[in-house]
C-alpha cells in the first residue's frame, strides 16, 4: 500500500511521539513526585532544547514569516513536545483538568474547576443519551466530570500517547471506563465518521491548531444536524495591537509557555466558527467581569492568596519552591 505524503508525515510524527513518551515516562505506574524526580535528565534536557528551537531568536518582531509558517505547520510536534514535558507537572501542581477559570471567594480550586466544566455542559444542554466528543481531552479530567454530571458517553480525542494512557487509567479508577473512550487522532483530521456525535466541546485545546477553520470545520463535520459545539479558549483580547512590541512579546511568552504555535484574537475565533458554518449563540470574555480574585491567581503560587485551606497544597506546588523542587 502506498501512503500519501500527509499520511507518511503523520505516521512518522506518531512514532516520534511514542518514542519520546516512552523515554520520558518509562514507568507510568510511579507516583507523580517519583516520576518527576526520576526522569531521564539527559532526555528531558534534549526535549526542552528541541521544543524551544521552534521559536527562533529573542525578538518576535524579527521573526520571518517563513519561520512562523513552519511552526504552525508543525503544530502536532510542537504540542506533543510540550505535553510530553509538561503533563506530569500539570497533574502534580494543578490536578487532572488543565485549564483556567473564574474563581469566587471561599471556593477551593478543585471545586471551581469542576463548576466551570459543569457550566459548559449545562449551557450545551448535554443529555444522558448523547454521544459527546471531547476535542483535545488531556488526561480526561473534564471528560470524567462532564460524564458524571450529564450521564452522557464521552469520547476523548487526543494526539499524545502518554496523556491517552493516563486518561484510560484514571477512567478505570473513577469507574467510568464503560462510559468513556479515549482515542488517538489529529483534531485537524479527525478519525471519526461524519454526523456521528450529538455534541462536542473543547477546553483550551483548539488554540494548538494550525488553522482555526481546520479544527472548527472538523467539529462541524462530525456533529449530527443541529449538534452543538461548546468551547473555552485562551485568546488575545480586542486590545491586542500587533504593532505594539510589548504586546508581541507578551503573546510570544504565552505561546512558548503553553505549546501554542500562534495566538489568535477572540474576533478571529468567532469569525472562524462562522466561516465553517456554525451559528454562534453565545460568545463572551470570562476574564472581563471585575472578579476580585483573578483567574490567573493560582498560577502566581502565592500561599497568601489561598482561597480555602484545600488550596494550600496546590499553591505550594505552584510556588517557586515547589517548581524548583519538582525540576
Amino acid at each position: 500500500m502506498k501512503l500519501s505524503s500527509t499520511a507518511t508525515d503523520t505516521t512518522t510524527c506518531n512514532q516520534e511521539d511514542l518514542f519520546m513518551s516512552m523515554r520520558l515516562h518509562a514507568n507510568h505506574q510511579k507516583c507523580l513526585f517519583s516520576k518527576l524526580s526520576n526522569r531521564n535528565h539527559e532526555t528531558q534536557r534534549a526535549a526542552v532544547e528541541n521544543y524551544l528551537d521552534n521559536w527562533k531568536g529573542e525578538r518576535p518582531e524579527d521573526e520571518i514569516e517563513e519561520a512562523r509558517t513552519k511552526r504552525q505547520n508543525e503544530y502536532k510536534a510542537v504540542a506533543n513536545s510540550y505535553y510530553n514535558l509538561a503533563t506530569d507537572f500539570y497533574e502534580c501542581g494543578w490536578g487532572r483538568s488543565f485549564h483556567l477559570c473564574r474563581i469566587y471567594r471561599g471556593e477551593p480550586l478543585y471545586q471551581v474547576m469542576v463548576r466551570y466544566e459543569h457550566y459548559l455542559a449545562a449551557n450545551m444542554n448535554i443529555q444522558s443519551h448523547y454521544k459527546v466528543l471531547d476535542i483535545g481531552s488531556g488526561i480526561g479530567g473534564p471528560a470524567s466530570q462532564i460524564c458524571h454530571f450529564t450521564g452522557a458517553h464521552i469520547t476523548g480525542l487526543n494526539n499524545n500517547d502518554y496523556q491517552i494512557n493516563r486518561a484510560k487509567k484514571l477512567a478505570v479508577e473513577a469507574g467510568l471506563d464503560e462510559r468513556t473512550t479515549f482515542i488517538k487522532g489529529d483534531f485537524m483530521h479527525m478519525p471519526i465518521t461524519s454526523n456521528s456525535f450529538d455534541a462536542c466541546y473543547a477546553i483550551e485545546a483548539t488554540v494548538h491548531a494550525s488553522t482555526l477553520e481546520g479544527v472548527y470545520g472538523e467539529a462541524y463535520r462530525i456533529l449530527k444536524p443541529d449538534g452543538v459545539f461548546g468551547w473555552y479558549e485562551c485568546v488575545l483580547t480586542d486590545n491586542f495591537d500587533p504593532t505594539d512590541l510589548e504586546h508581541l512579546r507578551i503573546a510570544r511568552g504565552i505561546e512558548i509557555g503553553n505549546g501554542i504555535t500562534k495566538m489568535r484574537t477572540a474576533k478571529e475565533c468567532v469569525q472562524a466558527l462562522k466561516n465553517v458554518g456554525f451559528g454562534v449563540e453565545k460568545a463572551f470574555d470570562s476574564a472581563a467581569n471585575g472578579d476580585k480574585i483573578k483567574w490567573y491567581s493560582p498560577l502566581q503560587g502565592d500561599i497568601l492568596k489561598a482561597n480555602s485551606v484545600w488550596d494550600y497544597p496546590t499553591l505550594l506546588r505552584t510556588s517557586y519552591f515547589g517548581r524548583t523542587t519538582a525540576m
